[in-house]
């Protein structure tokens, strides 16, 4: 076993060693303790059916739980196909498949969830369809076993998202997908802090495709998602791929200042005619109110991409690599 202290990024062109295997699987962990024994038993049967050499690895999230004790001993016990990259802190789960993407050695390479709802035993299913030339697969949950707004909220959002970014992608919320060697090393040389990586997948891919898979009530433990969290995902990936939403307010506020201009002139107009009056006073109040909540709507949308940008101008890193367990190559 060798333990390296790590840097937080690799160099896109790292030379593949000729004896690195033809598949990676990265999974992110985050307390997942109640799970790993059920993900161990179900993965490696999965992996090694395939007929295929390959890699799994592990990268603890800043796990609170005994999740990266748990990891270290798979790795003692599997040494020669796992692999842990344990960070020192929480940086979430796509940071988290960014670490295994510098890391992974694999010509492709598949992304896994570590609380069995998308079964391991479904990543022939993607693999098959790399067969045929796809070099991006995604998957589509059938009949999901999440909660009814959980649902609700992902239908919604899917409809939002394609018509803000122009991204078609049936189903945004399964991580169970599977990227070539070429679309990883392009998502290799992207340095945004935070981003949403199938977007960016389907973005270099030339040939995407997507399969239908399992999708199984989550094993043990709880979602990691709250509604917040949610919300931040989907606000990353709206501003993270379109400029449409600050584009659709200013045509917004172009048209309410048309409105207001003309509103103007018919109540300067009334008051010529007919005189001053009292009545309306709620009417404007109620004008006002739209005007003021527009315009905050809008600050806070402005405040967002100017956020990611000051993220970005930081240039501080992803996230910070305590440790890695693996084999020493010969």
């Amino acid at each position: 076993m060798t333990i390296l202290k790590a840097v937080p990024h690799h160099d896109p062109d790292t030379v593949i060693p000729p004896d690195a295997p033809a598949l990676s699987v990265v999974i992110p962990v985050y307390n997942e303790e109640q799970g790993l024994a059920a993900l161990f038993a179900r993965l490696y049967p999965a992996l090694d059916a395939l007929g295929l050499s390959y890699e799994v690895i592990f990268v603890n999230d800043g796990s609170r739980d005994r999740s990266a004790a748990l990891l270290a001993a798979q790795f003692e016990r599997r040494p020669d196909v796992t692999r842990v990259i344990l960070f020192n802190g929480n940086f979430g789960q796509h940071r988290a498949i960014l670490a295994g993407f510098e890391h992974c050695l694999g010509d492709r390479i598949v992304t896994l969830d570590a609380d069995l709802q998308n079964p391991p035993e479904d990543i022939q299913l993607l693999l098959d369809a790399m067969d045929q030339g796809h070099d991006c697969v995604g998957s589509i949950r059938r009949v999901r076993q999440d909660s009814t707004w959980r649902r609700w909220a992902s239908r919604v959002m899917n409809r939002l998202r394609h018509r803000l970014t122009g991204i078609v992608m049936t189903d945004h919320g399964s991580m169970l997908r599977a990227y070539s060697r070429n679309v990883v090393q392009l998502i290799n040389q992207c340095n945004e802090m935070n981003t949403f990586i199938p977007a960016l997948a389907l973005q270099f891919s030339r040939n995407p495709a997507e399969v239908e898979v399992s999708h199984e009530e989550r094993h043990a433990g709880e979602s990691k998602y709250s509604f917040y969290s949610l919300v931040r995902l989907n606000f990353d990936l709206v501003t993270g791929f379109s400029l449409v939403p600050l584009q659709a307010f200013s045509l917004l506020g172009i048209a309410v200042s048309l409105l207001s201009a003309l509103l103007f002139v018919v109540l300067a107009a009334r008051r010529l005619v007919m005189g001053p009056e009292v009545g309306g006073v709620f009417t404007l109040f109620a004008l006002l109110f739209l005007l003021v909540g527009l315009a905050l709507f809008g600050i806070g949308l402005l405040g967002e991409y100017v956020g990611r940008i000051y993220q970005e101008v930081r240039a501080r890193p992803r996230y910070v690599i305590n440790a890695v367990l693996e084999r020493k190559r010969t």
